[in-house]
């Protein structure tokens, strides 16, 4: 680009006209602009540069006030003015003088008039509607120049509230028969759209045609308009795709004039363009996709690897054929040319490549077992920027089994890097993949300190509070809980008896924190101790009034006793004096409740962080105060959009006939706004996307169709078996050109050939990627993996303040809401009927008969130290245990089903009900079990099948639920089951805590005449679904009943393309799955209703938007939102 820049710099003084003589090449000795540029040049001194420019302002003022300043003068003290501006000193005195010279004087004199004023005023200031009638005469004169000129500033800078009023003279312009004017026209209507898109809605056909354009510079032009409009909707464009792969066609065949050629490339700004168009049109769509294979074939072959732009080029057709639906042909092609990329010894090709393997292995983690020395070589290259993307390129590979080795690269690139924005990314991911595979507490707690002493003050606020919300919850396994957090307190004792000054201050208020709650777990670590370190804390100057809180809040919690009061008291006087208000409270609250035991215990308990949580976000306690004061006269709470709007109001001028200026969007409202959605339907044109939990820019797949799953579109080839020699590839040609390198060009460059690797580089490189073989699933950050979380936290409530501390967070840090953790957990790959027989707790061993429907058998309880085949049965016997044939019991056959169907109570016979499943049996006995479906109750039904020749006696069937609520129908006890008979057990369930997937397990006991008592465990599961049914309200009811739920998600889902509108085919699938209750359906928008057997309710609204369904659920109960919210997805991909 130094060519251009060169030229620019060489025609500036002519196009100003600045010398005595028209088209001079260089700045006349007698021009004042000569002379100032020249001065500032001499200068030795930045204080010497002031002087000189104030001197020159004060000059330029006092001859743009004079009346005696011609035209020709002053454009010439404007063009100063902008050279003292773009030296950084204000000139504002002249942005009135500039916007005369647009309005009067020659064509030149205008054109420099726009010019300054483009450079001094922005679209907000206050001025710039002094130039609107000078637009609108310029647009309707004969004068070619003038009309461009005024289109160019609408293009760059034009009032948003205006808009309306010259809007109908640049669609004028469409039609123009000046190819110019057709093109600035497009781009100004194309900043129309950027800013206000509502307002631009019903010209979209004329879109169409300058799409249709003659001349090229137009058709350019109008792809940005689509390429916006594609990414908010690509539904809605599907039928341009073959205009769009014609123009592709046309451009890589060079019908283009060469005018648009650059280095002999034909148009390929252009060809970016179409491409990144063909990716969004083509994505999830094989109808589309295949439209796009034959030219995306030939923008690969002909774009030939010689220069930047070219790379540039088979860069977004290698993203475009990884996002399309995939053709083996086609991603062959691309792994080639993505290898070229990473193999080549120029670091702008090798990053390229980092870049496009990075983006490609979300979908074929295998290719980057081809290049994994390259990697491996990248991680030490010179190049801060390669090694960076080397890191995000692991980050996407990273699994249970390379995350130690990952870490640790990620760390010491921490430890060496200054920049601030790298180590706010990568404390996010550290922090991220800590927490998701940490092979055990010890490694976990010690990447976390790490992570708090590098990240330091800058990391994002979530990620020491996740921390400590982690360490809060507890997981699932309690032993697990209490060994994390005493690992945690003897890690931060240690710490804090080293020195304390040099850790950070957010590092040293999660071990306050920590030591408070946790340090009792430690036997033999005294309060007193702990407090003489936090003291320490206290009297460090470098320790923040925040931290101080922070530590004097773990203080009060471990002051118990009369050897702890003194340091209270001694702590209290000190800092009772203190400005700080926050403080003087924490010590005040330090010396009451040392003071006085019992009120310390009911105030702080201890464990208290175990219990859920309820918070009422909506401040219904407020609701008497609120209704005194709108008696009184007060007025109304606004949310902040509406403030915000009505500000904008009160600035803009007033324009009724065209509507609201600023676009109300439901994402700009939060939970505390309590806005109803139903109110949002007929202002959302400009509403953004909503935005998930947590914030997370990390990959989002939730709701995503798999192009790449188990089975895949694609046979998936065996990759050959990786060695440590990596094969030198062919010179750097685009992939047609693979196979014919001996015509190849001359110039193409060669990489180096790759040496053979040393041992530790082959050690490093299976560390790296082991995991990412044809029988192993990649870790794709969001996807189902082979490996469970370690750390999965128990499924409690979602307290609202977490909606309020919602960031979007430019470190990647994602936090997983209860749908993500059921996702990683694979639960779409679970069935409802997923049954499990497990040992009892009364006995210790294993003995003949109980087998479970599929052969195997969990053993769980006091068994967990044993070794079970999968196809081992299992029956409980007192006396020992006996080892059967496990063929001799064979999953029973349909007739048998049918036959048990006929046991089912009357009242029963003739409602809904799931498939029979057999939960375990034996030679003697047998359960099966299956649910029915009522409108008000879900019943269990056990069949007791009893095929012995006696009577089955003591019979005792306990079931047992920690989500559920199960209760035994009163008439259906059974003591004993007859010999050859069927005894039917009900139970009614009921659901107390919401969960994705229930589990009801029993146990059952009996005795036979002749033998020793038996026992089995065993488990049915149940789908939330099952629970769910219809909540017919009004819209009127709905919005009441949205304001006063406080718990919420959202998230968006896959939109069906099914029928004529997709919103309402969506809904219906949702309907009939999970039997909710559409409200009512408003344009883009629906809202949705359901409630829980026990009449839980869970409201749900829907918003159409960039082709997908946003969806925002409420509800009062906590987990109800994310569970409906996975079933959802599940619903819509199984579809």
């Amino acid at each position: 680009m130094s060519d251009v820049v060169e030229k620019t710099l060489t025609a500036l003084p002519s196009l100003l006209s600045l010398d005595s003589q028209p088209g001079s090449g260089k700045l006349s000795s007698t021009s004042k602009l000569g002379n100032l540029i020249r001065g500032i040049t001499e200068l030795t001194s930045k204080h010497e540069e002031e002087k000189l420019i104030q001197r020159e302002l004060a000059s330029i003022k006092e001859q743009v006030s004079s009346p005696n300043t011609s035209m020709r003068q002053m454009k010439e003290l404007m063009v100063r003015g902008i050279y003292c501006e773009m030296l950084g000193y204000e000139a504002s005195f002249s942005y009135i003088h500039a916007i005369k010279l647009a309005q009067q004087g020659t064509v030149l004199e205008k054109r420099v008039g726009y010019l300054a004023v483009s450079l001094f005023l922005n679209e907000s200031h206050e001025l710039l509607l002094l130039l609107v009638n000078t637009v609108l005469k310029d647009l309707q004169s004969t004068n070619l120049i003038e009309v461009c000129m005024a289109l160019t500033v609408v293009s760059q800078m034009f009032p948003k509230d205006m808009i309306p009023a010259i809007l109908p003279l640049v669609e004028e312009k469409l039609t123009h028969p000046k190819e110019i004017i057709r093109r600035k026209a497009v781009l100004a209507l194309y900043k129309f759209y950027l800013i206000a898109p509502n307002q631009v809605q019903h010209i979209h056909n004329k879109f169409r045609k300058a799409l249709c354009d003659k001349d090229p510079g137009v058709m350019t032009a109008s792809l940005h308009i689509y390429l916006q409009m594609i990414k908010e909707n690509p539904e809605g464009y599907k039928d341009l795709t073959a205009s769009f792969v014609t123009i592709l066609k046309q451009v890589v065949g060079g019908k283009l004039p060469m005018d648009f050629n650059y280095h002999s490339v034909p148009a390929p700004w252009l060809q970016i363009q179409l491409l990144r168009i063909l990716s969004l049109l083509g994505k999830n769509d094989q109808s589309t996709s295949e439209m796009m294979y034959e030219v995306l074939d030939e923008s690969l072959r002909r774009a030939e690897m010689n220069h930047n732009i070219t790379y540039a080029i088979l860069y977004e057709c290698v993203k475009a054929i990884y996002t399309i639906h995939p053709k083996t042909e086609l991603l062959e092609k691309a792994a080639k040319c993505i290898g070229n990329f990473v193999l080549s010894p120029k670091i702008n090709l090798k990053y390229l490549g980092l870049k496009a393997l990075t983006y490609v292995v979300q979908q074929d983690a295998n290719l980057a077992l081809q290049h994994q020395m390259t990697i491996i070589e990248c991680l030490d290259h010179s190049d801060l920027i390669i090694k960076r993307e080397t890191l995000e390129l692991l980050f996407r590979i990273t699994n249970a089994q390379n995350v130690t080795v990952i870490v640790e690269k990620m760390l010491e690139f921490l430890r060496l890097s200054k920049d601030d924005y790298t180590t706010i990314d990568l404390v996010g991911k550290v922090a991220e993949l800590a927490e998701k595979y940490a092979p055990d507490n010890g490694w976990f707690i010690e990447t976390m300190n790490t992570v708090f002493s590098l990240g330091g003050d800058m990391m994002q606020p979530d990620i020491p509070n996740s921390f400590l919300r982690l360490l809060s919850e507890g997981f699932e396994n309690v032993e697990e809980d209490r060994q994390l957090r005493l690992f945690a307190v003897d890690s931060y004792m240690s710490l804090l008896q080293r020195e304390p000054a040099k850790l950070p201050q957010r590092f040293l208020q999660v071990m306050s924190w920590v030591l408070g709650e946790y340090s009792y777990l430690r036997e033999g670590l005294e309060p007193a101790t702990v407090l003489r370190l936090l003291t320490r804390l206290l009297d460090m100057k470098q320790t923040t009034s925040e931290t101080k809180s922070w530590v004097l809040m773990a203080m009060t919690k471990l002051c118990e006793g009369s050897v702890c009061v003194p340091v209270a008291q001694d702590v209290s006087e000190r800092y009772s004096g203190s400005l700080d208000t926050v403080l003087r409270q924490r010590v005040q609250e330090l010396q009451h409740l040392s003071e006085d035991t019992e009120l310390r215990a009911r105030a702080l308990p201890r464990d208290a962080g175990l219990e859920p949580l309820e918070v009422d976000s909506s401040l219904s306690f407020l609701d008497g105060f609120v209704s005194e004061a709108l008696a009184a006269g007060a007025a109304p709470y606004k949310p902040p959009y509406q403030r915000q709007e009505e500000l904008a109001q009160e600035k803009a001028l007033s324009l009724e006939p065209y509507g609201l200026s600023l676009p109300i969007s439901i994402s700009s409202c939060s939970i505390a706004d309590r806005q109803s959605p139903t109110l949002s339907s007929g202002l959302s044109g400009n509403s953004a996307e909503l935005v998930p939990k947590g914030g997370s820019t990390t990959l989002k797949l939730d709701g995503v169709k798999r192009v790449w799953g188990k089975d895949g579109y694609l046979t998936q080839k065996e990759p050959a078996e990786e060695t440590a020699h990596v094969e030198v590839p062919s010179p750097l040609l685009s992939p047609s050109q693979q196979g014919d390198a001996d015509t190849a060009h001359s110039q193409t460059p060669t990489p180096t050939p790759t040496p053979e690797p040393d041992h530790e580089k082959q050690q490093l490189a299976s560390s790296l990627f082991v995991g990412l073989g044809s029988q192993n699933s990649v870790c794709l950050m969001g996807k189902a993996e082979p490996t469970p979380q370690r750390f999965r936290r128990k499924a409690k409530g979602q307290d609202s303040s977490s909606g309020a501390s919602e960031q979007s967070s430019n470190s990647s840090r994602s936090t997983h809401s209860a749908v993500d953790n059921l996702l990683s957990d694979n639960l779409l790959d679970s069935t409802p009927s997923d049954l499990t027989v497990s040992t009892p707790v009364q006995t210790s061993q294993l003995s003949q008969g109980f087998i479970t429907a599929n052969g195997t058998c969990d053993v769980e309880g006091d068994f967990i130290e044993e070794t079970v085949s999968e196809s081992t049965p299992s029956l409980i016997r007192g006396n020992g245990m006996v080892t059967v044939d496990p063929t001799a019991h064979t999953e029973p056959d349909r007739p048998k089903d049918l036959l048990l169907s006929s046991h089912l109570p009357a009242e029963l016979s003739g409602l809904s009900h799931s498939e029979i499943t057999p939960l375990c049996s034996n030679q003697s006995l047998a359960l099966s079990a299956c649910h029915v479906q009522r409108e008000d109750s879900l019943l269990l039904v056990i069949f007791v099948a009893n095929s012995s020749d006696s009577a089955a006696q003591k019979m005792l069937l306990q079931m047992s639920s920690g989500e559920l609520e199960v209760s035994c129908v009163s008439d259906t006890l059974v003591e004993e089951v007859r010999s050859h008979s069927v005894a039917v057990c009900q139970y009614s369930l009921l659901v107390k805590r919401p969960a994705a997937h229930l589990e009801v397990t029993g146990m059952v006991s009996y005795q036979l005449p002749a033998g020793e008592p038996q026992a089995a465990q065993f488990a049915y599961r149940l789908s939330l679904t099952n629970f769910i049914r219809p909540l017919t309200v009004s819209t009127e009811e709905y919005g009441s009943m949205w304001l006063a739920f406080s718990h919420d998600t959202k998230q968006n889902l896959t939109l069906l393309t099914e029928g004529q509108d997709p919103l309402t085919a969506t809904l219906d699938v949702l309907r009939q799955r999970l039997q909710l209750h559409v409200v009512d359906i408003i344009g883009s928008e629906g809202i949705v209703a359901c409630q829980l057997l026990q009449g839980q309710p869970c409201l749900m609204h829907c918003r159409v938007h960039a082709g997908s369904l946003a969806v925002w659920l409420r509800s009062p109960v906590p987990e109800l939102p994310d569970c409906l919210l996975y079933h959802c997805q599940r619903a819509l991909h199984e579809h």
